[in-house]
């Protein structure tokens, strides 16, 4: 499963998740229910969470001398790509995702061989806005001497509570009771009720991935 990037409001999300440090797909099985948010209606829900870049984690600028961003003083930018997902759903109680992707990197002066490192972070999301765990990694870009650009792979991993990415029995019954026509709720979005609204986004997860970025460096992102 291929990554999405995450909207502009999830830069709340990004700031909370590249200042915590320290710890921390898409499949599908029948009989696991979601609830398409935009029309009301049902499909298959896996267990499996889905897997996204933070808005303004996915690239990182480092500057020679601290303090001046001028392009002029650019020392090496990286970007995020090609990121993917591999989800085991027959894990036990937890469910494992793996994920995977590219950095790509530019460095403006070749002199000589050079080696970069930098650190990147892997977290769950829970309901959209609670971290429920986090990991931190580190990927090694060699750029060879006369060389401009330099490209390295990394990956890392995510478990999910099994039981809590899972609908309760009586919310799952209430959205997929069947309803005729003419029944007084039969044309009711089941998510207009707070209480299986609360529960669907409970019971969702996402595996962000993302450089673990500095205050200054997310602000320089979300503002050039």
């Amino acid at each position: 499963m291929i990554a999405r990037r995450l909207p502009s409001s999830a830069l709340r999300t990004a700031m909370v998740l590249t200042v915590l440090g320290g710890t921390l797909a898409g499949c599908a099985k029948s009989g696991e229910i979601v609830v398409d948010q935009s029309v009301g209606i049902t499909a298959v829900r896996s267990a499996c969470p889905a897997v996204g870049i933070p808005d303004y984690t996915g690239d990182v600028t480092l500057f020679r001398n601290p303090g001046d961003k001028t392009a002029a003083n650019i020392d090496v930018v990286a970007s995020m790509t090609n990121v993917r997902t591999r989800c085991n759903e027959d894990a036990g109680d937890k469910v494992l995702a793996t994920v995977s992707f590219d950095v790509r990197a530019r460095r403006n002066d070749t002199n000589g061989a050079r080696q970069v490192t930098l650190p990147y972070f892997v977290s769950v999301l829970q309901g959209g806005t609670n971290v429920a765990s986090k990991r931190l990694g580190s990927v090694t870009l060699n750029f060879a001497p006369g060389q401009d650009r330099a490209q390295a792979q990394a990956t890392g991993s995510a478990y999910i509570n099994r039981a809590a990415a899972t609908l309760p029995e009586d919310v799952r019954r209430r959205i997929t009771r069947q309803r005729k026509a003419g029944d007084a709720d039969a044309a009711v979005d089941p998510l207009a009720d707070p209480e299986v609204r609360t529960a669907v986004a409970r019971a969702t997860f996402e595996v962000l991935v993302g450089f673990q970025l500095s205050n200054e460096q997310l602000t320089y992102n979300a503002t050039r």
